[in-house]
């Protein structure tokens, strides 16, 4: 299925009872300012989820895991359950792009994870929903708790062992900033640099100007050339599946190292590469 719905979609089927709107917008440098901006105004019927405190897993004292671990399936099931999504749900995952545009994608890959395909990214998130001139609530939302089962996929995911021995021919795609890429500047881990071997594709790129997904042509040309098993990575597994989603549109699965940059860099004794591929 499409993994976008427009927010034209999404204002017609308002308040019908299998939707789940989950407004996702987070900050890594303030990682309150997600939840303030869903108290000044969120889409109708949309409740909050928080990527530190509901859609990640404890950060462990070694690092390993990355910054944002993923959740156990059974912990992540719980907190959709009490969220009031169940399985029966459709759920419409949003943010706040361009700058904000990892996250509802993030939640958009976790369910796929847990083998919910009822899910869809809100194409331009909340921007492009005012924008289109429907307004907002300030109006906290609950739904009745729910039991949600999961059914995990873990061929979806891969570990540091796995990108350590990739076969050759695989392509891994480092979805940062290209700065980061390159180990010009690292603001949040602690060693600049790429996995070796790696190749370089801003997640941003995914997107146009008005924080929107690039139509299926657009992506088919920036992945151009990519045979073979692809594998994506990120700083701490996030905004690497908006690259995975980007790739979903052109009907290229893509699995996702999912501890990622900061995850690689815990072990010291992993190589770390630097400049262009």
């Amino acid at each position: 299925m499409n993994p976008l719905v427009s927010v034209e979609w999404l204002h017609q089927h308002l308040g019908q009872p299998q939707l789940r709107i989950v407004d996702c917008r987070f900050s890594l440098q303030d990682p309150t300012a997600g939840r303030r901006a869903y108290q000044v105004g969120h889409i109708p019927g949309a409740i909050f989820l928080d990527l530190e405190q509901d859609l990640s897993g404890p950060v462990r004292p070694d690092r390993k895991g990355g910054r944002h671990p993923l959740p156990t399936p059974k912990a992540l099931a719980e907190t959709l359950g009490r969220a009031g999504i169940g399985n029966e749900h459709f759920v419409v995952a949003y943010d706040e792009p361009p700058a904000g545009g990892m996250y509802a994608p993030h939640l958009w890959w976790l369910l796929r994870w847990l083998g919910h395909d009822q899910v869809a990214v809100l194409d331009g998130g909340i921007t492009a929903w005012k924008e289109a001139g429907y307004g907002v609530s300030t109006l906290a939302v609950e739904y009745p708790a729910t039991s949600f089962r999961a059914y995990p996929r873990p061929e979806m995911v891969v570990d540091a062992e796995a990108v350590a021995q990739r076969p050759p021919g695989t392509i891994l795609i480092d979805s940062r900033a290209p700065e980061r890429y390159r180990g010009e500047v690292e603001p949040i881990d602690p060693v600049a640099g790429h996995i070796p071997g790696a190749i370089n594709r801003n997640w941003l790129d995914s997107l146009d100007t008005l924080g929107r997904f690039k139509p299926a042509e657009a992506q088919a040309a920036r992945f151009a050339g990519l045979e073979g098993e692809v594998l994506a990575y990120c700083g701490s597994g996030v905004s690497a599946t908006v690259n995975v989603l980007a790739l979903e549109l052109i009907g290229k699965p893509a699995r996702l190292y999912a501890g990622s940059w900061s995850d690689w860099v815990s072990d010291n004794s992993r190589p770390v590469a630097k400049g262009e591929a």
